[in-house]
């Protein structure tokens, strides 16, 4: 079956993402279509990216990196969540993906998102990263804003439109992992 991770991009004290994620993995795995499994970087304990060997080159001394680079070969696809931080995504998700290059190859990614103006520009930023790491992005994504989606700015109310917007793009990244499946076994 199709493996698809949800990553928790944030590890702040307090963070709004927890509970986006876990909305996004409980609506997720109601659906059937793919095997989904949510990802807190806070489990991985990535420190400031700390390989001397560029990523590209596999060549991966770290424990931590290891742990990992085996958590993201195993699946298919990818549901990255994110908040936007000063027009961008969070030091923490950004790290995270820097440590690995061959993992995320020819794999999928969709993108959740939350921020002042729906986190619009922490995803447009990781589109650009994505295509350099062989992800194919998917075009429909769900951006919650602050002053819509969460009452007091912390507490997550998901607008009643909201479930479909995250079926509309899971049923595109479920689709493109099982297609770039082929690729993968092509290589």
């Amino acid at each position: 079956m199709t493996r698809i991770g949800i990553i928790l991009g944030s590890t702040r004290p307090g963070r709004n993402g927890e509970a986006v994620a876990h909305w996004v993995h409980d609506l997720a795995v109601k659906r059937g279509d793919a095997e989904y499994e949510l990802i807190d970087l806070l489990d991985y304990h990535l420190p400031h990216l700390d390989e001397i060997v560029p990523p590209i080159m596999g060549q991966y001394s770290q424990p931590h990196t290891f742990k990992w680079a085996e958590k993201i070969a195993s699946f298919d696809g990818f549901v990255m969540v994110t908040p936007e931080y000063n027009h961008s995504t969070s030091g923490a998700l950004k790290n995270a993906i820097d440590f690995l290059y061959a993992e995320w190859n020819n794999k999928a990614v969709g993108f959740v998102s939350y921020g002042s103006v729906g986190g619009a520009r922490a995803v447009e930023h990781l589109r650009l990263v994505a295509g350099q790491l062989k992800l194919a992005d998917v075009s429909p994504q769900v951006m919650f804003t602050m002053r819509d989606d969460f009452e007091n700015y912390s507490v997550f109310t998901p607008g009643e439109q909201q479930p479909a917007a995250l079926n509309a793009m899971l049923d595109e990244l479920v689709s493109w992992s099982k297609a770039l499946a082929t690729v993968r076994s092509a290589s």
